[in-house]
């Protein structure tokens, strides 16, 4: 069994699943440079990072990025896909664990998309999170992140089958009341650089955070706004949260 975010799944998340940091980043982008702040700190942190698509979007805008995520394999795809930049220092990818960071550098902007903060555990590991950008964060720096919420992982019990040329995925996902957890468990074969096919086996963990602890964390270690939005609206604060399948979430210090 391969383990998590290893080369293989990274391989294949890199093919097919770019395109909601493709989405996010115009949007975020958009926000950011609605606030004093951008032209003070064109700084980006990249939260989980993946394999660097927000990040080459920010640095195509002259943005200096550096990206953090725990997998090898991500980020071999992260540096590979933004090497020109890496070479020429405006990039920087590092491993390590979001709950438990420090860097030399303060950020005008932090960010983490596609759901990668309900990977943590328990509202104890998103708190620490949260601790470690704040102190990374700049005066006046803004932190956005999205949330699959408790209504859209209770959407998630389903089986899913894709089978093309590159690859075969079987996808079995469900929601766990009992403990506010969606697991979806993926198998299936992906084609290679050199033409053969590998087998793989990963499973993904979200873990259903109330919207309200979120929102009362943030405040408690410093934050002094936060506000729930849509993405295509990051501006608008929306009333029931709750409501959605996901949220993003707007901090400024």
């Amino acid at each position: 069994m391969e383990s998590s975010y290893g080369e293989i799944f990274a391989s294949l998340y890199n093919q097919k699943w770019s395109s909601f940091a493709l989405q996010a980043a115009p949007r975020i982008l958009q926000y950011f440079t609605q606030h004093d702040i951008h032209e003070k700190n064109k700084k980006v942190l990249d939260l989980c990072c993946g394999t660097g698509h927000l990040a080459y979007f920010f640095l195509k805008k002259e943005y200096n990025v550096t990206g953090i995520d725990l997998s090898p394999g991500m980020l071999h795809y992260a540096k590979k896909n933004n090497s020109r930049f890496v070479k020429s220092g405006q990039a920087n990818f590092i491993e390590g664990d979001v709950t438990n960071f420090t860097l030399d550098e303060q950020f005008g902007l932090v960010v983490s998309t596609f759901d990668a903060l309900n990977h943590l555990p328990d509202i104890k590991a998103l708190r620490e999170c949260f601790k470690c950008v704040y102190h990374v964060t700049s005066k006046d720096g803004i932190f956005i992140f999205d949330l699959n919420t408790k209504q859209g992982l209770k959407g998630w019990t389903n089986i899913v089958v894709e089978d093309n040329e590159d690859s075969m995925i079987v996808s079995r996902s469900f929601y766990d009341e009992h403990t506010a957890r969606a697991i979806t468990n993926m198998t299936g074969f992906t084609k290679q650089e050199d033409g053969l096919y590998k087998r793989f086996v990963h499973s993904v963990h979200n873990c259903a955070f109330e919207l309200k602890t979120v929102k009362e964390t943030l405040l408690a270690i410093g934050w002094q706004q936060v506000h729930f939005a849509r993405l295509k609206d990051l501006s608008s604060p929306l009333e029931n949260p709750e409501g959605e399948g996901r949220v993003f979430i707007v901090a400024k210090k």
